[in-house]
């Protein structure tokens, strides 16, 4: 089976799932907040259900985005096992 990536990025910085997530959420977080509306609403046009984007909603939006882009390459180039 292959691994998430937020195990992959974990296991690359030597740290656990939830600490990655964790910084990846703290990441989110901060630029959802940042006092630049242009960045504020780029970060917008991610789709979430709670106050904001989780990890993994996160992690969709840019895979799709990637692939409606027409950019299927970098998930080959960044993604193999």
């Amino acid at each position: 089976m292959q691994e998430h990536i937020f195990e992959r990025m974990a296991r690359e910085k030597d740290i656990s799932v939830e600490k990655m997530r964790a910084i990846i959420s703290d990441r989110i977080e901060k630029d959802w907040n940042d006092e630049n509306p242009v960045k504020r609403e780029q970060w917008r046009k991610i789709p979430y259900a709670g106050e904001v984007p989780t990890p993994d909603e996160w992690l969709n939006y840019v895979v799709k985005k990637i692939k409606d882009d027409g950019q299927e390459g970098l998930l080959r180039k960044y993604l193999i096992w």
